[in-house]
């Protein structure tokens, strides 16, 4: 096993019975939650009895991708077979982790089958010299292991041999968000399209948040679209843990990608679920106007979408400024005013203000036109990437963003605001529930995310 990863692993090890409070490292206490205190996400990591007790001795990063039991464990050989060698026309994209490939394999096992056959699947390599490394890579199994739901990609397993980090998931034939809005020579998407695609990636949102993880990196090239325009978000690799306890936010270094990120969380470094629901508000944006978040081609004063879009949301005699032309006058005019509502909520620059991701979906709903979804089907064309462009991830390096794959990002400052979680006494959570599976509990074993 390479040096890195045994360093990294010892690194991880050490992390085993302490939790962050506010970016301080303090002893954990090992006496269980009582039940009133427990909330989703301790009982995620309950995954002892009572009666256990962490071990003394550091753990490996090995013994993390164990706890994921539910997974597929790839050797190298099996992969490469499935994906022919990793030969250029399996490639189908790649991002900030590396390499992306198409393969098959055996519909219940980790053997490769003939092309065609089988189960389709993405196999994502990671770069050891990429913007993502192995904790981003160890953050994507830890939750796509163990968090399911029909708005989440679907990870398969894994390979951890030797050097070789790879991700299996299922194949989402019909590509990202980010190519069916901007890329040239794709067909538009229709009104209905885009409201299904807003609605599913609003549930899969929804759900994380039930589960007290905030995302954090919410944009149009972590949507994928299945063959019926069903949205699964995937890449997890910066997902965090939301706030434990009485603590209102989590005090995490800036990361993300500009355009997209709250404004308090890039001033503090302070995130919380209503970081997520501005992106949501961003990444609905665009899908109303069909312009990118951030676009210097565009006219000075139109290079930030937020900005320019602000005065014509609540205008209803400028709104129709802002309907994407593609859509080609078949958007209901009345539906387009309740959709630009919803966004100018949810890009409200006070937190707390914002809905939830629970109202969104509630918001969302009404909007839907699914007696129009089956003639709008477009044929698939399976050479689309499924996974982020190949564009370098923006960072915030220093309190400005910086478009290297640098991991040299400062840690926010002290600032309070409301945590946004829904309270599972309240039944807040993800609509559409009996579509995701029982999370099984995470294990205490936890890594210093960032």
């Amino acid at each position: 096993m390479c040096s890195c990863w045994s360093a990294f692993g010892s690194a991880l090890g050490r992390c085993v019975g302490k939790h962050r409070d506010n970016g301080s490292v303090t002893p954990s206490t090992d006496h269980p939650d009582s039940p009133a205190e427990q909330t989703p996400q301790t009982q995620r990591k309950k995954s002892f009895s009572s009666s256990d007790v962490l071990p003394s001795t550091p753990r490996s990063g090995d013994e993390i991708l164990r706890q994921s039991s539910g997974l597929r464990v790839f050797s190298f050989g099996d992969l490469k077979s499935a994906t022919r060698n990793f030969r250029p026309d399996s490639w189908i994209g790649e991002g900030g982790f590396g390499h992306v490939f198409k393969g098959w394999i055996d519909e219940n096992g980790t053997a490769a089958v003939r092309p065609g056959s089988g189960l389709t699947v993405a196999v994502k390599q990671l770069n050891p010299e990429g913007f993502q490394g192995h904790r981003e890579w160890l953050a994507e199994v830890n939750f796509l292991g163990q968090l399911h739901h029909f708005n989440l990609v679907k990870l398969i397993g894994y390979c951890a041999e030797d050097e070789h980090r790879l991700l299996v998931y299922e194949f989402m034939p019909r590509g990202s968000l980010e190519n069916h809005l901007f890329r040239k020579g794709s067909l538009p998407l229709t009104w209905a399209i885009r409201m299904k695609v807003a609605l599913g990636a609003a549930q899969g949102l929804a759900f994380l948040h039930r589960e007290a993880v905030i995302y954090r990196d919410f944009k149009t090239s972590n949507i994928l679209l299945d063959h019926d325009y069903t949205a699964k978000l995937s890449d997890f690799g910066l997902a965090k843990d939301g706030p434990e306890g009485d603590k209102t936010h989590v005090s995490t270094r800036i990361m993300g990608t500009y355009g997209y990120a709250a404004p308090e969380y890039v001033m503090t470094g302070h995130l919380t679920a209503r970081s997520d629901v501005y992106s949501f508000g961003v990444v609905f944006l665009e899908m109303l106007t069909g312009r990118r978040s951030m676009d210097k081609s565009r006219p000075t004063g139109e290079h930030n979408l937020v900005e320019w879009a602000r005065p014509y949301l609540h205008d209803k005699r400028r709104i129709f400024r802002l309907v994407d032309p593609k859509l080609d006058g078949q958007c209901p005019m009345k539906a387009f005013q309740k959709a630009a509502q919803l966004a100018a909520a949810c890009l409200s620059r006070d937190a707390k203000s914002r809905p939830d991701m629970k109202e969104i979906v509630r918001h969302l709903e009404p909007l839907q036109v699914t007696s129009d979804i089956t003639g709008q089907l477009q044929p698939l064309n399976y050479n689309t990437n499924p996974y982020p462009s190949s564009r370098p991830r923006p960072l915030i390096v220093n309190g400005n963003f910086s478009h290297h794959g640098n991991n040299n990002s400062p840690k926010g400052h002290t600032h309070h605001h409301r945590n946004g979680f829904p309270s599972p006494a309240s039944g807040g959570g993800a609509p559409n529930q009996q579509r995701y599976q029982a999370s099984p509990r995470r294990s205490p074993a936890r890594f210093n995310r960032r």
